[in-house]
């Protein structure tokens, strides 16, 4: 990986001074739920979010030395959506979920966007976050559940022959939507065989 000098965009996250006991203890209850359990890698899965700009924009640019009015292109360019992306402890890649501020589906890709056709074929969902940011919400991350995590799933106990009831490990971050008690009671009532686990907060680096 090549680095280089980068203009700061937010301050790090730190690390809590007991990390290596919690992810000790995350790595325990993982484990724990693996053998008791019998789940295979193929139905462990690990969810997180990030932000994608659809143009990172630039605040420097090579102007005349002594120059007092600098202009860069892009540099108001704000437009994002967030990806949330899965991936099995086997190493697959589960279809993406992209979330497009707006109220209605005029806010996401063309059905005739250049590419759209194969990532519908692969499975990605693209939703309307039905706000005014482009956050997941608890309605989001419940149809990722119904839409992506369950067939996943599905697919990968038919083809072990395991049971439908079979347990399988979800790990999340410690956001509040994912902590929540209206997610936690929704995922309890319809879908009790997925056993979720935490990265301790401040700790999704190590």
């Amino acid at each position: 990986m090549a680095w280089s000098f980068r203009k700061s965009t937010r301050a790090a996250q730190k690390i809590p001074e007991d990390a290596e006991e919690q992810c000790h203890r995350s790595f325990a209850r993982q484990a724990l739920t693996i053998r008791n359990e019998g789940v295979p890698a193929e139905l462990r899965v690990n969810i997180d979010q990030t932000n994608v700009r659809l143009q990172t924009p630039a605040d420097m640019t090579y102007a005349p030395t002594g120059s007092k009015q600098v202009s860069v292109l892009g540099a108001e360019e704000k437009r994002a959506f967030t990806l949330v992306v899965g991936v099995s402890a086997s190493g697959e890649l589960l279809p993406f979920q992209a979330i497009w501020q707006g109220k209605t589906d005029r806010s996401l890709p063309s059905s005739n966007a250049p590419g759209r056709h194969e990532a519908d074929k692969l499975g990605f969902r693209f939703e309307h976050s039905n706000t005014d940011t482009y956050w997941s919400t608890f309605p989001l991350m419940c149809k990722y559940v119904e839409t992506i995590l369950i067939p996943y799933y599905s697919k990968k106990k038919t083809r072990l022959g395991l049971p439908l009831s079979q347990k399988c490990v979800l790990q999340l971050d410690v956001w509040s939507v994912h902590r929540g008690a209206e997610f936690t009671e929704w995922i309890t009532m319809r879908h009790p065989w997925i056993v979720r686990d935490f990265v301790p907060g401040g700790c999704t680096g190590l």
